[in-house]
């Protein structure tokens, strides 16, 4: 949820670390939350790589276009 990505950034968690399933914490958010918009943007201001490869997906638009979540689509190609 918005409320805990907010605490993890504030504690100075590393957006762009890499592990796990889904390689990177703006894939994990995208799969886990079905894109949810704002904490695609909270990563997104917080310095998230758009263009890391990695996890089941490959990237983020990926992951997003897999989800079907245009709005996020649109949000990550700007």
């Amino acid at each position: 949820n918005e409320q805990v990505v907010k605490m993890l950034l504030d504690a100075g968690a590393d957006v762009n670390a890499e592990g796990g399933a889904s390689s990177n914490a703006l894939q994990a958010a995208l799969l886990a939350i079905r894109g949810n918009e704002q904490v695609v943007k909270l990563l997104l201001d917080a310095g998230a790589d758009v263009n890391a490869e990695g996890g089941e997906y490959g990237n983020a638009l990926q992951t997003a276009i897999f989800r079907g979540s245009e709005q996020v689509v649109k949000l990550l190609l700007n």
